[in-house]
């Protein structure tokens, strides 16, 4: 696959899970896929390196909290070879009634026309804030 379409699949993945389409998304993912989130191990639970399972499960817990997905909005795209850079903006509603709006700036490598590995810069203290403090 080229620049250009490295580029439309990152898009494209982003687009799937921010509608709650987590077989769609993952189908862009090659299966050896290695996905790390900024923050250190254990200060936050989604922090790390996952593989495509992991990930899976986490999406899927994430999509069962929310209220109609996590639309993510493209702000920008950077690609060279096999990488791919995002910038993003998330919002969405948990059923909690707490509002997650986060921005991510995320490196994708690609290999064999599929996603291989990601790593994701955000806002770890507003992941902790949202989905991990007790209610008041």
């Amino acid at each position: 696959m080229d620049t250009e379409g490295n580029k439309q699949l990152a898009k494209d993945f982003f687009q799937l899970l921010g509608k709650g389409d987590i077989p769609g998304a993952l189908a862009c993912t090659s299966d050896d896929l290695t996905y790390w989130i900024a923050g250190k191990p254990g200060s936050v639970p989604t922090c790390g390196t996952k593989d495509k399972k992991q990930m899976a499960r986490l999406f899927e817990a994430m999509l069962k909290a929310l209220e109609g997905g996590l639309p993510m909005t493209v702000k920008g795209v950077t690609a060279e070879n096999d990488r791919v850079a995002l910038e993003l903006e998330s919002r969405g509603k948990l059923k909690s009634g707490r509002v997650y709006n986060n921005e991510y700036h995320i490196l994708l490598r690609f290999r064999d026309g599929k996603i291989c590995a990601v790593r994701e810069y955000l806002d770890t203290q507003h992941v902790n804030d949202i989905w991990f403090r007790p209610a008041a």
